[in-house]
């Protein structure tokens, strides 16, 4: 038996118990979705290793029949963001930069993690050049595209990034669901362009090493995939904790208390969006979820805060020994905003530390009774690839309003799931539910609660 793009893991877990697939025919399913869109993928990959993928299937659906089953996730095909090192595999992180660098000897520890829960990586995906932009688009390896079009224009539409081949691969049925990061959004963007689900951790709670870094203050692990439980699941598996089970037990939705922000992250909403935000509102309303529309004056200080912002000063730091000789191989979007970088002076970056830890404090004192606190992931629908493309000052505007809301919660140093909130044939909106830092796992129950009302609707 195949699986339909977006079926649960907990499905596929169960089918795969039950021998009513293989994890051999879920992989074949996959590299033929993968081929069918050509282009490895429709540009959802950089690099597809069908042959191991395939041995790796073949090992687990051994094991499975000796009697051994590593975890819920074991012969599960995922997909691999561009920056995490695969052992024997080049990490470019989505740029030619790197063409020459050397493959890498080990995986990353994220990576090593999935392997060992038994999942099965597909290949590596497409992503924004270094993980610096919010719309995926990609000048050297193409750039993925939204399963939505717009029915007016039927244009193609950006999947969002930087994880945009993550998300792509997993909205198209080319994996199951998709390792990427997340500095100011990156999981949570192509997961709400894509109608899927993203959770972006603490920061601090999957280890970064061996992951290309964007931000090292600010750089978060975790998965897209087709719900709350998936992303749970995975995450147990990244942050190194047991997986008995592949359900998630979540809370009821009447009784939670959340507040929902009314400034800063409700500014510019289209009209779509507005909509969706105000009837998923209405829905929790109905359904006994106590809402608190709260303001925080600390979201409006944050672009004077961020003149220069952790990610362009700390990618400055890194990429500085290349630029002088490789400059002219960076996409100009994502060299302009690393060169924001080179002007801090060591004094902006510890005004910017303190500006944070002030920030987040206050933060905690505003949210500190809620179970959680909801926005809009993006204000508007997947922009068109095209008019991207071809305007630099288009996407440098549209880049800064896809990241302003999700790049909040990791300045704050705190926890987020953006759900669906829209018919999966509809343009796709995101609705993010978002908790304090280190409090993931009962983020992941509050959101399994939300999911479950939007749902049902």
């Amino acid at each position: 038996m195949s699986f339909a793009p977006a079926t649960p893991l907990t499905q596929l877990a169960a089918d795969l118990d039950a021998g009513r697939t293989t994890s051999r025919a879920l992989v074949e399913a996959a590299l033929d979705r993968i081929a069918a869109e050509g282009n490895h993928g429709g540009h959802a990959f950089v690099s597809v290793d069908a042959e191991r993928a395939r041995g790796e299937a073949d090992a687990q659906d051994a094991l499975r029949r000796a009697g051994v089953k590593l975890s819920p996730l074991a012969g599960v095909p995922v997909s691999i963001k561009d920056l995490f090192d695969v052992a024997g595999e080049r990490t470019r992180a989505g740029s030619r930069v790197f063409d020459g660098v050397a493959p890498a000897t080990q995986d990353a520890e994220a990576v090593a993690r999935l392997r060992r829960a038994g999942a099965v990586p597909l290949g590596r995906t497409n992503m924004s050049e270094f993980a610096f932009s919010g719309l995926g688009v990609n000048p050297w390896y193409g750039t993925p595209r939204s399963p939505w079009r717009d029915g007016a224009s039927g244009e193609a539409r950006v999947a969002g990034g930087s994880s945009s081949g993550a998300a792509m691969s997993v909205a198209f049925g080319m994996a199951a669901a998709g390792l990427g990061s997340d500095t100011g959004g990156s999981l949570r963007i192509p997961a709400a362009f894509c109608g899927l689900t993203g959770f972006k951790p603490t920061a601090r709670r999957v280890p970064t090493a061996g992951a290309f870094p964007l931000s090292t203050t600010l750089d978060s692990i975790g998965a897209i995939a087709p719900g709350v439980a998936c992303c749970a699941m995975v995450d147990r598996v990244l942050a190194g904790l047991p997986v008995d089970t592949p359900g998630l037990p979540g809370d009821t939705a009447a009784g939670l208390r959340l507040a929902v922000l009314t400034n800063y992250v409700t500014e510019g909403m289209d009209a779509r969006v507005s909509e969706a935000w105000e009837t998923a509102l209405g829905r929790l309303a109905r359904a006994g979820v106590q809402l608190t529309p709260l303001r925080l004056p600390l979201l409006d200080t944050l672009p004077s805060i961020n003149r220069f912002g952790f990610s362009p000063i700390e990618a400055y730091a890194t990429h500085r020994g290349h630029l002088p000789g490789h400059a002219d191989r960076y996409d100009p979007r994502v060299l302009a905003r690393i060169r924001i970088g080179e002007t801090a002076l060591a004094a902006d970056y510890l005004d910017l530390i303190a500006a944070r830890a002030a920030a987040t404090a206050q933060a905690h004192a505003a949210l500190d009774g809620f179970d959680g606190f909801l926005m809009p992931t993006v204000p508007i629908v997947p922009p068109a690839i095209a008019a991207l493309e071809a305007d630099a000052a288009h996407f440098a505007a549209t880049n800064a309003l896809v990241l302003r809301n999700p790049s909040t919660v990791n300045f704050l140093d705190g926890c987020a799931v953006s759900l669906p909130c829209t018919p999966r044939d509809s343009a796709p909106v995101g609705l993010s539910v978002c908790g304090l830092g280190g409090r993931d796992a009962r983020l992941l129950r509050v959101a399994t609660a939300i999911e479950a009302v939007l749902q049902a609707a």
